[in-house]
C-alpha cells in the first residue's frame, strides 16, 4: 500500500489561482473530522498491507487543532497497520505554523511538514492572494526546525506575471539559504474556475512567456543543483534522498486510498474520487455510505499513466517491467515511438530504463505524448 491521503478542505481564505476543493467557513471542522474517521472504517477493507505513510493535503490543513488530528490518528492506528518508520506529512500555510503550533506538531505522529511558501517576494504573495508575508515563510521554517522537525519542504511558484529571472532567483537564494531538505517548485498554471483566469481572459494580466519560463526552469535546475538538491521528479527537488515518499508512490503507479471530499483513490485496477461538497461528504458518510465515483482504467489507459508517471522521474520507465506488465506490442510501441528521441538526445536508455535527458525535460509534454497507446 502506497499510503493514505487525507483531503482537508479548510482555507482561511482562496488564492487567486487555485482550482482545488476547499471551504472557507470552517464551521464544519468538529463534524468533518468525525466523517473522515467514519469513511476510514467503511474503507478499512481496502487496505490489506501496512502502511507506509499518511498525507494530510488540503485545501490547508494547518487550519485543524490537536484535538482534531489526534482524533484522526486514534482512529488509523485502530484500523490500519502503520509501519513504525512511516513518513507522516502535514501541509501548512507559513502564517499557522508559530512557534506554538509547531511544538504541537512535533508532539503528533508527524514527521514532515510541507510548507506553501510560493515566493519569497511580499508583492508576489500579495498577488497570489497568500496570507502570509515573506518573513513569515521564513521564520515559519525556524519554528519547525527548532520544535524538531529534521525533514522540511516548501512549496515554490515561478513564471507569475510580471516576475523577472532576477526576481526568480532571489527567491531560490532564499530557499537555499533556509537549509531545507526538499523544494516542490511549479510553474503558475491559469486553471479555469479561478481569479485569475478570469483577470487573464479580461487581459487584466499576460503570462510568461515561454522564453522566460524557460529561463526560469533552467535556473531552478542548475541553482537546486548548485545547492546539493537531487532532481528526481519534474518539479521535485531533495537533498539527501529525502525525496516525498509519498507523492513517490504516486509516480511509481502505486496504490493508495484517498480519504475526504473530493480525494482520489488508486487501487492499481480502478480509479475513484470522492463527492467535491463537505455538506454531501458528511451526510452520506452518517448514513454510512461512501459518496465516491468509480472509473476502472483500461490496459491501455493503465500503460499510458505507467509511461506518463514514469517519465516524470529520474528513474524512468522501467522497460522490462513495462514489458512484463503490458506485453510485447505495447512495449515494442514505446521503443519504436521513443528511437526518434534517443536520436535528439531527448531520452535515454540507462540499465532498462526509458529516461529524459537535462533538454528533454523542457519538452517532457511533448515526448509522454508521442508515447502514449491511442485506442
Amino acid at each position: 500500500m502506497a499510503g493514505i491521503y487525507i483531503h482537508i478542505p479548510f482555507c482561511k481564505t482562496r488564492c487567486i489561482y487555485c482550482d482545488f476543493y476547499k471551504e472557507t467557513d470552517e464551521s464544519q471542522m468538529d463534524a468533518f473530522t468525525e466523517a473522515i474517521c467514519r469513511e476510514a472504517g467503511l474503507r478499512r477493507d481496502e487496505v490489506k498491507e501496512p502502511v507506509r505513510t499518511i498525507y494530510f493535503g488540503g485545501g490547508t490543513p494547518s487550519r485543524l487543532s490537536r484535538d482534531h488530528f489526534e482524533e484522526i490518528f486514534k482512529r488509523l492506528a485502530a484500523l490500519f497497520q502503520i509501519d513504525p518508520d512511516a513518513e507522516i506529512t502535514l501541509e501548512a500555510n507559513p502564517d499557522d505554523l508559530t512557534g506554538d503550533y509547531a511544538k504541537l506538531l512535533q508532539g503528533l505522529p508527524f514527521n514532515r511538514i510541507s510548507m506553501g511558501i510560493q515566493s519569497f517576494d511580499d508583492k508576489e504573495l500579495k498577488f497570489l492572494s497568500r496570507r502570509h508575508s515573506a518573513q513569515q515563510a521564513v521564520s515559519a521554517v525556524k519554528h519547525c526546525r527548532d520544535a524538531g522537525f529534521g525533514n522540511i519542504s516548501i512549496d515554490l511558484m515561478y513564471g507569475l506575471p510580471g516576475q523577472t529571472p532576477e526576481k526568480w532567483r532571489e527567491n531560490l537564494i532564499q530557499a537555499c539559504e533556509l537549509d531545507i531538505e526538499h523544494i516542490s517548485a511549479y510553474h503558475l498554471i491559469y486553471e479555469k474556475q479561478t481569479r485569475l483566469y478570469t483577470l487573464l481572459q479580461r487581459g487584466r494580466v499576460q503570462p510568461a512567456t515561454d522564453e522566460t519560463s524557460r529561463e526560469m526552469f533552467s535556473m531552478l535546475i542548475d541553482m537546486l543543483a548548485l545547492n546539493r538538491f537531487e532532481h528526481y521528479e519534474i518539479s521535485n527537488f531533495a537533498r539527501n534522498g529525502k525525496y516525498s515518499a509519498h507523492n513517490t508512490s504516486y509516480w511509481k503507479n502505486e496504490r493508495y486510498l484517498g480519504l475526504g471530499p473530493s480525494a482520489h483513490s488508486y487501487d492499481g485496477e480502478s480509479r475513484s474520487w470522492n463527492v467535491a461538497s463537505l455538506e454531501k461528504y458528511i451526510t452520506a458518510i452518517g448514513a454510512g455510505e461512501l459518496p465516491q465515483e468509480r472509473e476502472r482504467l483500461t490496459h491501455s489507459q493503465q500503460y499510458n499513466e505507467f509511461v506518463l508517471t514514469g517519465l516524470r522521474t529520474m528513474w524512468g520507465v522501467d522497460l522490462l517491467l513495462l514489458k512484463e506488465q503490458f506485453g510485447q506490442e505495447m512495449y515494442d510501441y514505446c521503443l519504436q515511438n521513443a528511437r526518434k528521441f534517443i536520436r535528439e538526445n531527448l531520452l535515454t536508455i540507462k540499465e532498462n530504463s526509458l529516461i529524459l535527458s537535462r533538454e528533454g525535460i523542457f519538452i517532457s509534454d511533448g515526448i509522454m505524448s508521442e508515447l502514449m497507446w491511442v485506442e
